[in-house]
């Protein structure tokens, strides 16, 4: 049988020291840019976890813009590997407005410093397509996660077919160095899901009206 011609989809995943450097510069406007651009998916994920509630872990925190989607009763613990992010979340925390908050801490997504079965859920906002190994990030995930727990990701995801797709092909590479991943598609995290074994879809939702971001819940089973 002929191989398969390499497509965008093809490309390695993003290497860590190119997503470390961009997040540095991403830092100071950050919030201004990408505030706006993510917050429909971003309030979101946070609505998701707060109808779970407990314990939450937020896997890139980032510079804590989704504070505020938090309730009072929610106790949110925020990592993300970015230290000039964690220093602007800090800076935000520091000002006594967010009690739901409970610490950010730097942190590597593929090795996250907690015991088993930490948190009742963990959101993943805008982060699984831009880690140096999805899988790995996604297995600690469910490790964190008590049986029945979630695990809450929201990304744009690959449109796989179309005119959107080709652009999102055609810029994969170039994409790269600003910290964008956008040919990313959903097959990746269901074959994870059937691999692990201990997981189980939820929910994969197109959020509207602009159905450029998709929500996608995983229960952790066992």
């Amino acid at each position: 049988m002929a191989a398969r011609p390499a497509t965008a989809t093809d490309i390695a995943d993003p290497d860590k020291s190119v997503m470390e450097r961009a997040y540095a510069r991403w830092a100071p406007i950050y919030d201004a840019v990408c505030g706006p651009i993510f917050s429909q998916g971003r309030r979101a994920a946070a609505a998701a976890a707060r109808e779970v509630g407990g314990r939450i872990l937020e896997v890139g925190v980032g510079t804590g813009l989704s504070f505020d989607d938090y309730g009072p009763s929610n106790d949110v613990t925020g990592i993300d590997f970015s230290e000039p992010m964690i220093v602007k979340a800090r800076q935000r925390l520091a000002t006594g407005r967010f009690p739901q908050i409970r610490s950010v801490e730097v942190m590597d997504a593929h090795d996250l410093a907690f015991p088993d079965a930490s948190f009742d859920c963990a959101v993943a906002q805008f982060l699984i397509t831009l880690v140096a190994d999805p899988e790995r990030v996604l297995d600690e995930c469910a490790r964190v996660v008590r049986p029945g727990g979630e695990i809450i990701l929201v990304n744009h995801l690959y449109s796989e077919r179309g005119a959107i797709a080709a652009v999102e092909r055609w810029s994969a590479r170039p994409a790269r160095v600003l910290g964008l991943r956008p040919e990313f598609p959903f097959a990746r995290l269901a074959t994870w899901a059937l691999r692990h074994g201990g997981v189980e879809l939820i929910e994969r939702r197109r959020l509207m009206p602009t159905g450029v971001y998709t929500l996608v819940r995983f229960r952790r089973t066992g």
